[in-house]
């Protein structure tokens, strides 16, 4: 193919460039403050008596960062790549694309400062004050613009599904954080909720379980409809899967947040809705999960010499398991011994390290030579040993957060035969110790692997070798 056919769409990498690069620097810091927090529960002296490096302060701060700063930074990447690819044309949208790359750090920066300060709303994975939030929505509504307008000038007749689970995630993220950020401001650095007391614990769980169903899973299936084929070489394994995939997604997911308040002062019917529409989801969550996996029929072989497919593939499978597990624990009688405990923990993080982690390192790992314009990476050696480490590393945390949450749910509902509790909270406590101390193992291994990642990519960005065909190759 000529030169001049490979440079006749000036796609925009720039914004994809600088995305991706902090992608993979916010994972490091992320996943670091985690393992911060995780050492601070064997030896409690590690926050060094500093307010600001108490694990309450920190605890948000590795949430916020591994969410919107890792994974959304991820999401930024990917969907301004594959927009333009797909759409064959550059990106819309003039000085408003270097504007939700910039305003996007300004809010992770901001974060940054306030939550180990004390500054917060108190509203998991939307404890940012109002300040803060009017620039998250001001970025956001550029980020739909700039993305939308894409598709409207686009240059083909058909919009990819990709495109789709990417348009649903911006859309409903912006009405979810809108609506669950309204407060009346006190002060520049504090305000108040303007719904009252159960209302306010609705919002903030239809807002915090869609920030996992849209953000966390719509947008990163987005990712997985567009890489896994190219890895693979092979296209989609069912299309029309796809769109019912979609529009079953987006039709339950949105009803699913009352789960998160069983036996709460939430009305009964609600709480039941929420487990009903938390069941159901299943279904289209494993029909996507297979989608993915069965893309790889007749390929089966490339796993074996591809690591990057290794983290799209296996990443399918930590879907398929959280998907399972999370309509599991939404069953009022498992939420009753699952609540509260370490069993939570275990599961967001199959979902968030085994999940997103992997498909976005596997996004990037693809992403990173194709935007740089190089041939390959540097090293596939350590794409291989990052796999290896990561793996091992969810394996170890997950594990030990099941055994210490099913343990914990057990003996805090243990009962003498007069009625009193068996074991006091202390007991409970101890006995998760040593679980404590493998996920600490777990989560550093996690760590060490986004450091390998991030030698990888510096590395090639560096290296002088250039690819004269990587963006000759259709979308």
């Amino acid at each position: 193919m000529s030169q001049s056919t490979t440079t006749e769409i000036d796609y925009n990498y720039k914004v994809v460039r600088q995305f991706t690069v902090m992608t993979v620097i916010w994972g490091i810091v992320g996943t670091f403050v985690g393992v911060l927090i995780a050492a601070q529960l064997i030896w409690p002296a590690l926050n060094f008596e500093t307010p600001w490096l108490t694990y309450s302060r920190l605890r948000p701060l590795h949430t916020n960062a591994v969410i919107f700063a890792f994974g959304t930074s991820a999401l930024f990447a990917t969907s301004y790549y594959v927009v333009q690819r797909t759409c064959k044309t550059t990106l819309f949208g003039g000085a408003l694309v270097p504007f939700t790359f910039w305003g996007w750090q300004a809010v992770i920066v901001a974060a940054a400062i306030t939550l180990p300060l004390g500054i917060t709303s108190s509203k998991e994975y939307a404890e940012l004050e109002w300040p803060i939030d009017i620039l998250i929505a001001l970025v956001w509504v550029s980020y739909a613009i700039c993305f939308f307008g894409t598709l409207v000038k686009r240059k083909t007749s058909h919009i990819y599904v990709a495109n789709w689970f990417f348009g649903g995630f911006i859309i409903t993220v912006a009405v979810l954080h809108i609506g669950n950020s309204m407060a009346l401001p006190l002060t520049l650095t504090k305000s108040y909720s303007i719904y009252p007391g159960a209302i306010d614990a609705m919002m903030q769980w239809w807002y915090g379980h869609n920030a996992v169903g849209f953000l966390l899973t719509a947008g990163f299936l987005g990712m997985m409809y567009y890489f896994v084929p190219k890895q693979a070489e092979r296209p989609v394994y069912s299309y029309r899967l796809s769109i019912v995939h979609f529009w079953a997604l987006v039709s339950l997911y949105i009803w699913a947040g009352p789960h998160h308040l069983h036996y709460t002062a939430l009305p009964d019917w609600t709480q039941s809705v929420g487990m009903v529409m938390s069941v159901v989801l299943f279904l289209p969550s494993w029909g996507g999960m297979i989608n993915g996996i069965m893309t790889l029929s007749g390929a089966w072989d490339k796993l074996r010499s591809d690591p990057i497919l290794r983290f799209l593939i296996v990443s399918l499978s930590f879907y398929g398991m959280s998907t399972f597990e999370g309509p599991m624990m939404a069953i009022k009688s498992v939420n009753a011994l699952s609540h509260y405990t370490d069993w939570t923990v275990g599961h967001v993080h199959s979902g968030a390290l085994g999940w997103v982690a992997m498909i976005s390192i596997g996004s990037m790992y693809y992403l990173i030579p194709a935007v740089f314009n190089k041939p390959k990476m540097y090293s596939i050696k350590l794409i291989n040993v990052h796999f290896w480490m990561h793996t091992t590393g969810i394996v170890l945390y997950i594990v030990a957060m099941w055994i210490s949450g099913v343990m914990q749910g057990l003996m805090w509902r243990a009962v003498n035969t007069d009625g009193t509790l068996t074991y006091s909270f202390v007991e409970s406590l101890q006995a998760s110790y040593p679980f404590y101390t493998m996920r600490f193992i777990g989560g550093c291994f996690v760590v060490a692997g986004f450091l390998l990642m991030a030698y990888n990519m510096f590395k090639t960005i560096g290296s002088k070798e250039e690819s004269m065909q990587r963006d000759a190759v259709t979308a």
